[in-house]
């Protein structure tokens, strides 16, 4: 192997490497609670104070771990946050182990889409901290609105069933420089 194959390697690893280490996956709710509604209504914030002990970078993920087809993962407007509405949300499955990549910085509303659930505490919101730039002096982070929506929000409308939101949401900067990455180890090494 020549140079700069040993060269190009180190470089690729280098970058792998950089991409494990610069998002976090989180359970939602841990191992203990999982999505699920709360067992008392002392607990009805208990995704809220979860929430609030994290500290959620840009193209971090999460995923709801609950029993397929019993319950489901909705993300929703502040406005349906606040009012328990499922009818139209920006993200929706229940497949039993949900992931959402948090694609922009902001406010995540997330929902249970069954009936009764949200309104019991099955909801949260997850604030997404802005990225700082390199040299950039400390400042307080943005607080994006309900009206911020994400950018595949108008996209995902026909497809929020099937899980197309999420496809689409997976595809952010990080991951298509991992698919070059990979697809070039494969080139020059195999």
């Amino acid at each position: 192997m020549d140079s700069s194959k040993v060269f190009l390697l180190f470089f690729l690893i280098s970058s792998i490497q950089v991409f494990f280490v610069t998002c976090t996956q989180f359970e939602v709710g841990d191992k203990s609670n999982g999505w699920e509604v709360p067992k008392s209504k002392t607990d009805q914030d208990m995704y809220n104070q979860w929430a609030s002990k994290k500290r959620f970078k840009v193209d971090d993920t999460i995923y709801f771990s609950y029993k397929k087809n019993t319950d489901s993962v909705l993300v929703v407007t502040k406005d349906d946050y606040e009012n328990c509405n499922s009818d139209q949300p920006i993200y929706f499955s229940n497949d039993g182990y949900s992931v959402v990549i948090l694609d922009r910085p902001g406010l995540f509303y997330f929902i249970s889409g069954v009936a009764g659930r949200c309104e019991k505490g099955q909801k949260m919101i997850i604030k997404v901290m802005e990225p700082v730039a390199a040299g950039a002096p400390n400042q307080s982070p943005k607080d994006h609105s309900a009206t911020d929506s994400p950018p595949q929000q108008n996209a995902s409308k026909n497809h929020k069933a099937n899980g197309a939101f999420a496809v689409s949401a997976a595809v952010s900067s990080t991951s298509i420089i991992l698919c070059i990455i990979i697809s070039l180890l494969g080139l020059f090494f195999f």
